[in-house]
């Protein structure tokens, strides 16, 4: 046992919430790519309140912060979407005690589904999706911006660890304004864009299967206020599970129906909207590809390496029918998919 676990194993002793309460031993919950790590812990007692399933965050302060998880928590609850309630804080240990959301993630529910019942699950995602788009407009825009700054950090993570780290093949000089070029674009088509409130993370490791209120939305403290398609090409187009270019079509034309029903688009809007969606997307995968690359090269966890070349099967795909990243697409498709360090993947 480590001392964080034994520092949570007093914490939650001293919980008034648990008055009276018997506690199991805390198990691991999950983990994520962060220095989060999660334990449940089953309680039983007289105040039924106090009884059932809970979720302790454990977020080392020196390395995270609650602050944002509990503010955004309090937003979401709000407009009437399933996350986890925040029923105990210690901001200066960096201990949550959460409501219990299950243990059944939309990848796991994906990956023994029906066809039917992957639609299902899809076509409730979205709709909890344009409730959050379409409800936050009076807090979303006190999120942190996504702006070009960001966007650009994001897209460096591709060049600097996937390429330069893990793959030791770091641009040269020759490809630099190839690059820069390519940045510009995918960053101002995705500033052109409605702005929405972004959670950041919305795909099936971060969706939970619920009875009620499907689904249950995880992993949201990166909030941002950005692009209206990002939330959705990360779920449509996710690095962890792929499907048929005829069925994501079918689930994007479905959301921006939503979306038109909302108010939020126009039903002309649909050319654009494909365009401003894969370029999203494409924006989003070298961001997702560099971080795990630096997740293996900085933080020791080598299980994301397998989902690299998958993220960039999407790049090459969709990047295809755009003349303007056929630059992108041939490094990818040319140099490093077929390279042997992520054959191995």
């Amino acid at each position: 046992m480590d001392e964080r676990f034994e520092l949570m194993l007093q914490w939650l002793q001293q919980l008034s919430f648990f008055d009276g309460c018997e506690l199991s031993k805390p198990v691991p919950a999950s983990s994520d790519a962060s220095f989060r790590r999660y334990f449940r812990v089953e309680s039983q007692g007289a105040d039924k309140s106090a009884c059932g399933s809970f979720i302790i965050m454990d977020a080392p302060p020196e390395h995270e912060n609650c602050e944002p998880f509990i503010k955004v928590s309090e937003q979401l609850n709000k407009m009437g979407l399933n996350v986890p309630k925040v029923l105990a804080k210690d901001l200066h240990k960096g201990f949550l005690l959460l409501g219990d959301l299950g243990s059944i993630t939309y990848l796991n529910a994906l990956h023994n589904s029906d066809e039917s019942r992957a639609d299902e699950l899809y076509r409730q995602a979205l709709q909890a999706l344009v409730k959050l788009q379409s409800q936050a407009k009076n807090v979303a825009a006190q999120l942190p911006p996504y702006d070009a700054v960001l966007l650009d950090n994001e897209m460096n993570l591709f060049s600097d660890w996937l390429l330069a780290e893990h793959l030791q093949a770091p641009l040269a000089k020759n490809q630099q304004a190839d690059w820069q070029q390519t940045k510009a674009l995918l960053a101002q088509s995705a500033l052109q864009q409605p702005k929405t409130y972004v959670h950041r993370d919305y795909h099936s490791r971060n969706l939970m299967v619920c009875q009620q209120d499907n689904p249950g939305i995880l992993d949201f403290q990166d909030a941002v206020y950005g692009p209206l398609t990002y939330d959705a090409v990360s779920l449509l187009r996710d690095c962890y599970i792929a499907w048929p270019k005829e069925q994501v079509t079918e689930w994007q034309r479905y959301y921006f129906l939503e979306l038109v029903q909302a108010g939020m688009l126009q039903q002309h809007d649909w050319q654009d909207f494909v365009k401003s969606m894969d370029l999203m997307g494409i924006q989003r995968h070298l961001k997702a590809a560099g971080i795990f690359a630096r997740l293996y090269h900085r933080d020791g966890k080598d299980g994301y390496l397998n989902d690299i070349p998958q993220t960039l099967q999407y790049i090459v795909e969709v990047g295809s029918q755009y003349k303007e990243l056929s630059w992108l697409v041939k490094l990818v498709e040319n140099t490093m998919l077929p390279h042997p360090l992520l054959q191995q993947a």
